[in-house]
């Protein structure tokens, strides 16, 4: 078994802001290289962020964003366990950085689960009647259309499914899921609100 150096140890702690034990086992885990043990700590955090999903949040805060001079603003409530953590300054900064996100990319509901059937619907038939009209054969319609739906239409509308604005490669909800693991509590976005002055 390879010794883990103290330097290297800090290093993925500074990058990741994961426990020193964690950070080792992650090191051993990937034999000393650095970008394989982040891989490993973000798969730990992620499974360990599942895990909390189910615990009741009844603390959490506030938040508001206003962009443009005042021409659009945005509430949002992000939930979390204790007063403790909706107190600390990482959380405070994960519901600022929510809001801003709400602010730039307009989602019309948190989850999938909020959207109205009906538009759901609706947005199936627009995306199929493209497909038809290209000529893509009927028995394999539904199939591109749930493809259509999951890359154009909830990553568009939904807040959790949407790119994180400051790291396109992650989700918003795997975002939240890193906070998850780092802060050790279950966090739910409860509900947010969007201004645009003139809307």
């Amino acid at each position: 078994m390879m010794e883990i150096d103290a330097k290297l140890v800090k290093e993925l702690r500074d990058k990741t802001g994961a426990g020193i034990m964690d950070c080792k086992e992650a090191l051993k885990e990937a034999e000393g290289d650095i970008e394989k043990a982040k891989e490993v700590l973000k798969k730990k955090g992620l499974s360990e962020a599942e895990d909390k999903r189910g615990r009741a949040t009844k603390e959490g805060r506030v938040g508001s964003y206003i962009h443009g001079e005042g021409k659009i603003g945005v509430l949002i409530e992000v939930n979390c366990e204790t007063d403790f953590v909706a107190k600390n300054d990482e959380f405070k900064e994960l519901v600022k950085n929510l809001a801003m996100q709400v602010a730039a990319s307009k989602p019309t509901a948190v989850r999938r689960e909020e959207l109205d059937q009906e538009a759901i619907e609706k947005e199936r038939e627009i995306f199929k009647e493209k497909m038809r009209e290209q000529g893509k054969p009927e028995k394999i319609l539904d199939q591109i259309v749930d493809g259509m739906m999951e890359k154009r239409y909830y990553k568009k509308v939904c807040l959790l499914d949407q790119p994180y604005i400051r790291d396109t490669d992650m989700s918003v909800e795997e975002y939240i899921k890193s906070k998850i693991a780092k802060l050790g509590e279950n966090i739910q976005v409860e509900r947010f609100e969007r201004f645009e002055l003139g809307e």
